[in-house]
């Protein structure tokens, strides 16, 4: 607590002392914010837990940042977002706070949706519109799972991706792109909501493949160097074998 106490001292002098933290605003700080969660998401990715307390940090050193601007404009402080939380995990698990008793954690999503939507005008109104696509994918299927609409088990969406991937290949044999883009649209949803049911984060996911990529790519890149090669001008076929041996190696 009293490093809490010091780091919140810190940003009251801050922003009496320091030209730039005097002039930043709720607006001016929304992208670096975004920034700091993707380097925590990052570091999370690569298990480096040095990086993950570092960048943990700075996320708090936001809060406090805006906490103070809402304070400066008689909006908030940061006593109230900590209430404010409080009060919403307290409210969120009363079986552990209350007299109701869940089992599973399935159980315990559906009561928060139970109770958001009973606070909300719709189940998907807490949706960010701002999310990147792949995630609201997966936050709209989570919603929509919390109050029942949702496949019965996974053979479903195999089926439906089946269907989906049809539909795509109709329409690219048609030429046309609105369409071709609308079902592609469609295939990737039917996607996400398989990893949801096999309890993959498809972001997750996907972030590790293009890892993954990247690190074959300049392994590559490396044996191309020592070979006097030339990337640009080498063709698929001797860029294919290269490729097989960094994956093999």
């Amino acid at each position: 607590m009293d490093s809490f106490k010091r780091l919140v001292e810190i940003m009251d002098k801050l922003r009496v002392e320091c030209p730039w933290d005097r002039k930043q605003t709720f607006e001016s700080l929304r992208n670096l914010t975004i920034e700091e969660a993707y380097e925590l998401a990052d570091a999370i990715i690569s298990k480096n837990w040095d990086d993950v307390k570092n960048e943990l940090g700075d996320i708090l050193l936001h809060i406090i940042f805006y906490a103070k601007i809402g304070s400066e404009k008689k909006l908030f402080d940061i006593n109230d977002v900590i209430y404010h939380i409080s009060e919403k995990i307290v409210d969120r698990h009363p079986h552990v706070f209350g007299d109701k008793e869940f089992k599973t954690s399935e159980e315990v999503v559906k009561n928060w949706e139970s109770i958001k939507l009973k606070k909300s005008n719709g189940v998907l109104k807490g949706v960010p519109s701002k999310l990147p696509a792949l995630i609201k994918a997966y936050r709209i299927q989570q919603k929509v799972s919390g109050v029942g609409f949702d496949w019965k088990n996974k053979d479903g969406i195999v089926r439906k991706i089946d269907e989906e991937l049809f539909e795509l290949k109709d329409e690219i044999i048609k030429k046309d792109k609105n369409l071709s883009e609308l079902e592609f649209g469609d295939f990737l949803f039917s996607i996400v909501n398989y990893a949801r049911f096999l309890d993959i984060d498809p972001e997750l996911a996907l972030e590790k493949s293009n890892k993954k990529f990247i690190k074959r790519f300049e392994e590559m890149e490396v044996l191309i160097k020592e070979k006097g090669l030339i990337l640009s001008e080498m063709d698929i076929t001797e860029l294919n074998l290269l490729w097989e041996q960094v994956k093999s190696s």
